[in-house]
This record gives C-alpha cells, sequence and structure tokens, in this order.
C-alpha cells in the first residue's frame, strides 16, 4: 500500500515538471517537437 502511494507520487511529480518544462517553451519549439500549447497535458500523459 504505502509502496503504490509512493509511486503514485513520484508519477505526479514527474507529470507535473514535464507539463512546467513544455509551458516554458514558445510555440516554434513546440511546434519543433509536434505538440501544440493546448495539446501538452495530453501529450505528457501519452508519452510523446
Amino acid at each position: 500500500m504505502f509502496s503504490g502511494f509512493t509511486r503514485r507520487l513520484k508519477n505526479y511529480r514527474d507529470y507535473s515538471r514535464s507539463v512546467s518544462e513544455l509551458r516554458e517553451m514558445d510555440d516554434r519549439m513546440l511546434a519543433d517537437i509536434g505538440v501544440m500549447r493546448g495539446d501538452i497535458r495530453r501529450a505528457v500523459q501519452q508519452g510523446r
């Protein structure tokens, strides 16, 4: 039970960090990696 919680917490932190990093990019940089600003969360969730 405790290991499941720590795993979920780590996954959430990784997700949040990735979203933050992508949000800091400008639209041109996002286009270079094939992500539109409105699709950042979905791209991170799908592992793009």
